[in-house]
């Protein structure tokens, strides 16, 4: 096994312009209610310029892109770090890349880094994913 049995990247996620709505909707399917992320008056209060995005919001967008790369079954670790607040409008793109692989017991272990830019090129979330391509779909 070797890079060349690696899946062909997909095209980055691209999702947006975000909205208010998009928010509420992941908060209420993660239960996470806190106001920041949807009352106005809330999040000026707390010093914000108006309510913003869940992290993992977005985190879940960048993993899901990956799953559609390697499969979800093929996921064996992802991780992220929150760097930059999303807000009700941007643009998010999801993207990735290949950093290294080597054979391992289940097949092509293949590690990624993983970015989550909103439109003015800054990063909202970098990730890192290690994912397997099995023996039988590598032949």
């Amino acid at each position: 096994m070797n890079a060349r049995d690696i899946p062909a990247r997909p095209d980055p996620l691209v999702v947006g312009p975000v909205t208010r709505t998009d928010f509420v909707r992941y908060q209420g399917a993660s239960g996470d209610m806190q106001p920041v992320h949807h009352d106005e008056e809330f999040a000026r209060q707390a010093g914000h310029p108006s309510p913003f995005s869940v992290g993992m919001y977005q985190g879940g967008l960048l993993g899901a892109w990956v799953a559609r790369w390697f499969g979800v079954e093929n996921v064996r670790r992802y991780r992220m770090r929150f760097a930059e607040r999303v807000w009700p409008g941007d643009v998010l793109t999801c993207t990735g890349e290949v950093t290294g692989w080597r054979t391992g017991d289940d097949g092509l272990e293949v590690d990624l880094e993983l970015r989550c830019t909103r439109q003015n090129g800054d990063v909202a979330v970098e990730g890192w994913a290690m994912c397997v391509v099995p023996r039988a779909r590598a032949a």
